[in-house]
């Protein structure tokens, strides 16, 4: 990441992706609801989390250590969301 502007940005980009996504599947595939919702909880529960990190970081070490959890929590909610398309 080249700084915190831009982590912050992909951060709210994953999240408010997932969101819709999530939104998407609910409205064509209504048996999927409650996953769905378990789903977004989930991504708001990091969005918060993401965002103390964030904030409470002081070296770059810990912003790197919120960008590799963003690229893990971006695969794992992938992996979620195409299993709930399937």
């Amino acid at each position: 990441m080249a700084n915190k502007r831009d982590l912050k940005k992909s951060i709210n980009s994953l999240v408010f992706d997932v969101i819709d996504e999530c939104i998407y599947i609910q409205e064509i595939n209504p048996d999927r609801f409650d996953a769905c919702e378990k789903l977004i909880d989930e991504a708001v529960n990091y969005y918060n989390d993401a965002l103390s990190k964030m904030n409470s970081a002081k070296m770059k070490s810990d912003f790197r250590n919120v960008a590799s959890e963003l690229e893990e929590k971006a695969e794992k909610f992938i992996d979620s969301l195409n299993s709930l398309n399937a």
